[in-house]
């Protein structure tokens, strides 16, 4: 009985020793309530370079689109079935809902964070500047996806649990605006997020060029929407700093294991799988031009590079691929390498779209220029060599004076072969310039209406759980189609 007292006695101690005893036998220290700013920032990014670079049918089709790839058995996406996997969802959940909430969450985090000294509050304001910059990066591509979409009531659940959808015009004015106050802010005097940053490393410097080269991206894209003033926003660009090598591309660095390999890897070499080949309409298109950079894009079929004809299947060992993912003997592209990195934004992006902004006008300089160096930069960055690059831009049907068709077909011609593995910029260079000419296969969906689709169509969860808001956004827009045309993509 003695020793029942003692014990009783102890406990009675331990605990009032600490009056937050209970509190904390109900707390997880290894999963903290409130993440910090640089771990978010850094899932965000791997997120969104991982959402822009994979090829999982479920994610992102776009390489489908633009027929610079075709599949072999599974042939719903080839032939623009998006609903078959409710591919919009996945798009839009995985931009929408995870990388602009972690977005919003390390900018508030940032934002309430203390600063006593000007040089730590110089230090926070490049810190949201950049998160500013990736929420405008992540969004532009929403609005190039789908057109409306949530944004002045978005990510507010508890205030706004159905969003309203915003006009398109309106957000893209928004986005501008946002650039703009973000590059206000931006000190590269002064440090950032350091190597929590997996895109620049927290190089202000770096940041700002690619703002100005976001800036002129979205230029280009809304050229024809004189609403925006697109004119003004590119020479503000240019005028500011572009990139100007391939030094300044944006880029994630994946690693050899996973899960922090390059998701191509994952889709075409741990999956086992042998879905994809090179489409016909992309690989006759380089043979016709002796395309120096097939080499490093595909791997031949008995010396020749052979394109599988687009969404109709065939045997993956009859045409060009990436390479074979089980063979060991070097048979494969650089795709295939685990650490291949992702790209968000590149030079050679740039050069394309500043030809074409001297082509409308908007800068002065030489358009021919802008697409040699365009040109001759994707085949560097792929492996090419100078003379293959000089031999390629000497031929008749690829020097720009000699080229078939207008700036738009020369251009967009060439801005689709160097944006090979960045289906969503071809994507969106296709429906801007309507080159090169793609033609829907005769097998595809009937919900493609017999046309390349224009866009996506909004996610089967937003037709249900936010439906009066969804069917106002769909007649805005012109009709849930694929078919339909945002509002940039005037001819």
């Amino acid at each position: 009985m003695k020793k029942i007292i003692v014990l009783l006695g102890f406990l009675s101690i331990t605990f009032a020793c600490n009056d937050d005893s209970l509190t904390n036998m109900n707390t997880d220290g290894k999963n903290p309530s409130v993440v910090p700013a640089d771990a978010l920032l850094g899932n965000a990014e791997k997120g969104l370079f991982d959402q822009m670079t994979s090829t999982n049918v479920n994610q992102n089709v776009f390489r489908l689109f633009t027929q610079q790839w075709t599949e072999t058995t599974y042939l719903d996406e080839s032939r623009y079935d998006i609903l078959q996997r409710n591919i919009p969802d996945e798009h839009w959940q995985t931009l929408y809902r995870d990388i602009l909430r972690d977005l919003k969450e390390a900018k508030k985090i940032t934002s309430q964070s203390v600063t006593v000294t000007p040089k730590e509050e110089k230090v926070k304001q490049n810190k949201i500047a950049i998160i500013e910059l990736l929420q405008t990066y992540a969004t532009s591509v929403l609005v190039d996806t789908f057109g409306y979409i949530p944004f002045t009531q978005a990510l507010d659940p508890e205030a706004f649990p159905s969003p309203k959808y915003d006009d398109a015009i309106g957000i893209y004015t928004s986005l501008f605006a946002n650039l703009d106050a973000s590059l206000a802010k931006l000190d590269a005097g002064y440090a950032s997020f350091g190597a929590a940053d997996f895109v620049y490393q927290g190089n202000v410097a770096k940041w700002k060029v690619f703002a100005n080269s976001l800036k002129l991206r979205m230029a280009i894209t809304v050229a024809d929407v004189p609403a925006l003033n697109p004119g003004t926003k590119a020479s503000q660009a240019v005028a500011a700093g572009v990139m100007t090598s391939n030094a300044d591309n944006a880029t994630l660095q994946y690693k050899s294991t996973q899960p922090n390999t390059n998701p191509l890897y994952e889709d075409l070499v741990s999956s086992g799988r042998y879905d994809f080949v090179a489409a016909n309409t992309i690989v006759d298109a380089m043979n016709t031009l002796n395309d120096p950079r097939r080499a490093n894009y595909f791997i031949p079929i008995n010396g020749v590079f052979v394109g599988g004809p687009y969404a109709q299947g065939g045997d993956f060992e009859t045409y060009s691929s990436a390479g074979d993912p089980a063979d060991d003997g070097g048979l494969h592209t650089r795709l295939l390498d685990p650490t291949l990195e992702g790209l968000l934004l590149t030079y050679t992006e740039v050069l394309f779209y500043l030809a074409e902004a001297v082509e409308r006008g908007f800068i002065s300089g030489s358009a021919a220029t802008y697409y040699n160096e365009a040109v001759a930069s994707s085949i560097l960055y792929w492996g090419g060599t100078t003379a293959e690059a000089t031999a390629y831009l000497a031929q008749p049907t690829v020097a720009y004076a000699t080229a078939a068709g207008t700036w738009k077909q020369k251009i967009g011609t060439q801005a689709w072969l160097g944006f090979y593995n960045r289906g969503f910029e071809a994507w969106t260079s296709y429906r801007r310039l309507d080159f090169p000419v793609l033609a829907a296969p005769s097998n595809a969906a009937s919900a493609a209406e017999g046309n390349v689709p224009r866009r996506f169509t909004y996610p089967v969860l937003e037709q249900t759980l936010n439906n009066t808001n969804y069917k106002s956004a769909a007649t805005a827009v012109g009709g849930d189609k694929l078919s339909t045309k945002l509002f940039w993509d005037k001819f």
